[in-house]
């Protein structure tokens, strides 16, 4: 299944481009089936929505997000979180980086 995530610390993001409605239409237009959404601060892991994903995500599936930061707060943070997604065989299509997998050849 192809998943979305979307997360906004504060509802003043919008302004930024990184709004709800803004990220889910970018979900949506790449392909996303089911999206789940956080207003949230990215300082912690712990998110409700996030949580619920992650606990749905298998072998097999994409995760999709729009950037990066909206997955994590800092690149060592999302390392981490991508590698052991990647090693549980799951797929990240980050939209502004390309997708990451442990396929052979990625499009990063």
């Amino acid at each position: 299944m192809i998943f979305g995530y979307a997360r906004v610390s504060t509802k003043t993001q919008a302004r930024d481009g990184n709004s709800l409605d803004a990220q889910q239409a970018a979900l949506t237009a790449a392909g996303a089936e089911k999206i789940y959404t956080d207003t949230f601060t990215g300082t912690k892991m712990d998110r409700p929505e996030w949580d619920r994903l992650r606990a749905q995500l298998r072998r097999g599936d994409v995760l999709i997000v729009t950037r990066l930061d909206r997955l994590a707060r800092s690149v060592s943070q999302a390392s981490g979180l991508i590698t052991e997604m990647i090693d549980e065989g799951i797929t990240i299509n980050v939209l502004n980086l390309g997708i990451l997998s442990n396929d052979s050849v990625n499009t990063l």
